[in-house]
C-alpha cells in the first residue's frame, strides 16, 4: 500500500504530458479500452493523511473522470458488456468499465450517485471474510499500529527487531516496514493472528476499520442496482500466491457459493486480491478459468488489447487513485503510452 515509486512514475507522466506524445499516440496505441479500478470514493475521509489515503478519491474528480472520457468517446458499460466487446475485438468503439475493490460503503453512498449522474457501470468485487469479520483490512489496522506507538517489535528469524515511530516521518517508514513484514515475513495463514496479537498490545480496535465497509444489507441493497454487478474477491481477501493449491482453490471456488447464498444469482467476474506479480500468477490463473468465471483483473497497469480475447483471466487495469487526481495524468495513461514503460516494454499486459 506505500509506493516507494510513486515519484518516478509521475516524472514519467509530466515527460510524456508535456512532449505532447500522448495524444499522437493513442490512435496507434491506445488499445480498444480500458477497466478502470477504484477503491474508496469519499469527499471526507475517517483519516485525511493517512498512508492509505491512495486508496481514495474524491466524488467530483470520479465524475470529471467519466466526464472527460465520455467526451472523447469512450462509451461505458458494464463487465458483461466489456468482455464481449474484448472477444469482438473492440467493434463499437472505444470503451470503459469501472470496477471497485473490496466494498467500501462510500461506494454506495458517495460514488453511486455520480454513475448515476452518467448512467455508468461499475462492479463491485466482495471478499465475504471482510464483510462478516472472518478477515480484516490489516493495511488499515497496520497504520492503526504504529500510530499508536513510539516503536514496534517485530519477531524475526534473527530475533526481535524494534521499529522507532517516534515521529511522523518515521511512522511513514514504520509502516513500510510494517506492511512489507505483513506480506512477505509472515505466512499468510498466519498474518491475522501475528496482526491482531499485536493491535492488542497497542490498544487498536481491529474492527473499527470494518466500519468502512459495506454490511450484507448494504451489498444486498446496492446488488439491485441496475448499474452494479456484484464479483468476487476471494472468501478472505488472501495472496492466493501465498497459499497452497487447496487453500487457492478453496478461495477462488467457495467465494462464488457464499455470494450466492447472501445475495442469490450467478457471479461471473474475479479480482485477484492485490494483484500484482507476486500475488496472482499463472497457476491462479488457471484455478479461475477451472472455477469458471467469465472474467478476472489483475492490477497489472495496461489499456486493454483485441489480444485480451485470449486472456480474458488476467486483464489489465487503469488505477484510479489519490496519487493520480489529475486528468492530465488520466489521459496518458489511457493513450497507452505508459502500459510498456510500466511493464519492461510489453503492449498486451497479462499476467
Amino acid at each position: 500500500m506505500i509506493d516507494g515509486g510513486e515519484a518516478i512514475r509521475k516524472l514519467a507522466l509530466h515527460v510524456v504530458r508535456y512532449s505532447g506524445l500522448a495524444p499522437l499516440a493513442k490512435p496507434f496505441i491506445g488499445g480498444i479500452g480500458a477497466i478502470l479500478m477504484l477503491h474508496r470514493v469519499t469527499a471526507t475521509p475517517e483519516k485525511p493523511n493517512s498512508v492509505n489515503q491512495h486508496l481514495n478519491i474524491a466524488p467530483r474528480f470520479l465524475d470529471a473522470l467519466i466526464a472527460d472520457m465520455k467526451a472523447s468517446g469512450y462509451a461505458f458499460v458494464s463487465m458483461d458488456e466489456a468482455i464481449e466487446r474484448i472477444k469482438a475485438g473492440g467493434r463499437g468503439g472505444r470503451f470503459a468499465t469501472i470496477t471497485a475493490d473490496d466494498g467500501y460503503r462510500d461506494n454506495m453512498t458517495e460514488a453511486l450517485p455520480v454513475l448515476e449522474k452518467h448512467a455508468a457501470p461499475m462492479t463491485i468485487y466482495i471478499a465475504p471474510g471482510l464483510v462478516d469479520g472472518t478477515a480484516d483490512l490489516w493495511w488499515e489496522v497496520a497504520e492503526d499500529i504504529v500510530n499508536a506507538r513510539d516503536a514496534i517489535t517485530l519477531a524475526t528469524p534473527n530475533g526481535p527487531l524494534s521499529i522507532d515511530c517516534s515521529t511522523p516521518a518515521r511512522k511513514v517508514q514504520a509502516n513500510a516496514r510494517l506492511q512489507a513484514y505483513l506480506t512477505a515475513e509472515v505466512p499468510e495463514e498466519d498474518l491475522r493472528t501475528v496482526l491482531r496479537d499485536m493491535a492488542q498490545a497497542s490498544g487498536v480496535d481491529v474492527d473499527a476499520s470494518r466500519r468502512t465497509l459495506m454490511n450484507w444489507d448494504d451489498i444486498r441493497a446496492i446488488a439491485r442496482h441496475p448499474l452494479v454487478t456484484i464479483g468476487a474477491h476471494t472468501i478472505h481477501h488472501s495472496n492466493l500466491k501465498r497459499l497452497c493449491e487447496t487453500d487457492a482453490r478453496r478461495e477462488i471456488g467457495d467465494v462464488r457459493a457464499t455470494l450466492g447464498a447472501e445475495l442469490g444469482g450467478m457471479h461471473s467476474h474475479f479480482a485477484y486480491p492485490y494483484g500484482y506479480a507476486s500475488a496472482a500468477g499463472l497457476r491462479e490463473v488457471g484455478f479461475v478459468r477451472e472455477a469458471g468465471y467469465a472474467s478476472a483483473v489483475t492490477t497489472r497497469h495496461g489499456v486493454l488489447r483485441a489480444e485480451h480475447a485470449g486472456f480474458l483471466h488476467a486483464l489489465p487495469r487503469i488505477s484510479i487513485n489519490g496519487r493520480y487526481q489529475s486528468l492530465a495524468h488520466i489521459r496518458t495513461m489511457l493513450s497507452g503510452v505508459t502500459t510498456p514503460l510500466a511493464n519492461a516494454g510489453k503492449m498486451v499486459v497479462t499476467i
